[in-house]
């Protein structure tokens, strides 16, 4: 059983890195990209770098015939997806927002709406709005063990940001104050390795540190979720 090569797979609309079996040829790669960049496998020009900013390509998957391993690839190079017929795919469009007509209003008609945040501030008394004496308030003190499991809360349905809780209290960024948690996700779907501007607060393999406020996160039995990040045939 040979070691999957892992590999960063690069076109207009998509950056991730997958894991791929060198013993797939060209053509059931192209399949598989087919499913991640949504370009047709006929439409796919494969192009190998050393890395995302490297000046040169050090080749092509032109034969779909060959197997991975026939080109020599190795973990974490990068495989550009070119689109040959974008005209037809819509490649790159669904990212490109210049022919986007943009929505412009002036301050003075802003702050006229009634629906507007500004509106609801003030409405409410939030923000710069609230009395002077009620922005003096209490510290905020939470009640979340370390070395709990939790779930972090996501704008996409269905996917879930699951890890443990490694650090939880005061933190030299951020404005405001207040309490932070340090989470460790399962998965390298995070933003620092536990350390922010230079500051050690947990550590966590890259990628995987996540800092949140602690109303962001529900701590539970929250089991090992598999996202589905590789893609390994064995």
């Amino acid at each position: 059983m040979s070691r999957a090569l892992s590999l960063f797979i690069s076109s207009p609309d998509t950056h991730s890195e997958r894991r791929f079996d060198p013993h797939i040829t060209v053509l059931q790669l192209k399949t598989k990209l087919e499913l991640i960049t949504g370009i047709p496998v006929d439409n796919q020009r494969v192009v190998v770098y050393d890395a995302d900013d490297a000046p040169q390509p050090v080749g092509t998957l032109d034969d779909d015939e060959k197997q991975l391993g026939f080109y020599g690839l190795r973990d974490f190079q990068v495989l550009k997806v070119e689109d040959t017929n974008p005209s037809v795919t819509f490649t790159g469009q669904l990212t490109d927002v210049s022919k986007v007509e943009k929505f412009e209003i002036s301050d003075e008609q802003y702050a006229a709406r009634q629906d507007s945040v500004l509106a609801y501030k003030q409405r409410h008394k939030v923000g710069r709005f609230a009395p002077k004496e009620e922005s003096a308030a209490a510290p905020v003190t939470v009640d979340i063990p370390l070395g709990a499991r939790c779930e972090v809360e996501s704008s996409e349905e269905g996917f879930h940001k699951r890890g443990t809780v490694r650090f939880v209290g005061q933190t030299q960024f951020g404005t405001g104050g207040g309490v932070w948690v340090g989470v460790e996700y399962d998965e390298p779907i995070g933003k620092n390795d536990g350390s922010v501007g230079g500051v050690k607060y947990f550590s966590c393999p890259p990628k995987c540190g996540v800092f949140v406020r602690p109303e962001r996160l529900q701590v539970g039995d929250f089991p090992v979720e598999d996202l589905g990040l590789d893609d390994e045939e064995m």
